[in-house]
């Protein structure tokens, strides 16, 4: 398959209320599928059902499920598409920040956020994630990422392993500039798709997100954004076989250093 429709979901989080997130997630999500046809792929922002609060031991899920994962299969099965957004799961002493991929079918594949934002001490309470991740879907391959880990072009860099990058954030509105150049920077350098999705409105701990919620094909140039400060649902079907056209005129990927990761 040539095309994905994307949509991605940009809405104000409710501070520690997983019910109430699940009630008005499902109420923009059910008015956005009356008004538009089926996407193959739903994505929400980080820490969707709690908000990004990491040092309270209560907000953390079992790593084999719990209500968010639950919650993301109902749906997944009821839209029949791919349903992605992260939580906060046990592991070991502390928790990962699990960027959870689940299928209509109900498979569930993941990736753990790699780089802890350390101003917020996030290193503290949450567990690295070691691994580098590809999901695919309808034969796209997906590179995930999670908040911080745009600034670390290494970790993204395409080995041509990849044609579309997603980073779902928690991005506060201080430094929103840097969330709208790297996400450009990324899809340029990589010659990649690159869907952003983020938050609005202000958290538990009163800092502002004003959303920057993208999609930018790999030129670096705007499909489609929502409006700043504004619940919005976007969405877009992205044509490969584009992709494909442009780095045959274009092959810089064959001109990359080689590099290992430790």
């Amino acid at each position: 398959m040539s095309t994905l429709t994307i949509a991605a979901v940009q809405y104000d989080i409710y501070w520690l209320e997983q019910q109430a997130n699940f009630d008005h997630l499902e109420q923009l999500i059910n008015n956005h599928f009356n008004e538009n046809s089926a996407v193959d792929l739903l994505l929400l922002p980080e820490t969707f059902s709690t908000g990004f609060c990491i040092n309270n031991k209560d907000v953390q899920e079992p790593e084999d499920g719990g209500l968010a994962l639950t919650w993301l299969k109902k749906i997944a099965q009821q839209y029949n598409c791919v349903v992605a957004g992260t939580v906060l799961v046990s592991k070991n002493d502390k928790k990962v920040n699990r960027f959870y991929w689940v299928f209509a079918d109900g498979t569930v594949e993941h990736y753990d956020k790699r780089h802890l934002f350390r101003l917020g001490k996030e290193q503290d309470h949450v567990e690295q994630g070691t691994s580098k991740k590809i999901i695919t879907i309808n034969g796209i391959k997906i590179l995930p990422l999670v908040c911080y880990d745009l600034r670390f072009p290494v970790w993204s860099r395409n080995r041509q392993d990849y044609d579309l990058m997603v980073n779902v954030a928690n991005w506060p509105a201080l430094r929103r500039h840097v969330w709208d150049t790297l996400l450009k920077a990324r899809a340029m350098e990589n010659q990649a798709f690159v869907v952003g999705v983020n938050r609005i409105g202000e958290d538990g701990k009163n800092t502002p997100h004003s959303g920057g919620t993208t999609i930018i094909d790999f030129s670096g140039e705007t499909i489609i954004s929502a409006t700043d400060n504004q619940q919005q649902i976007i969405s877009t079907q992205l044509d490969f076989t584009k992709l494909d056209k442009f780095k045959h005129s274009f092959p810089a990927f064959l001109d990359a250093d080689e590099f290992e990761l430790h």
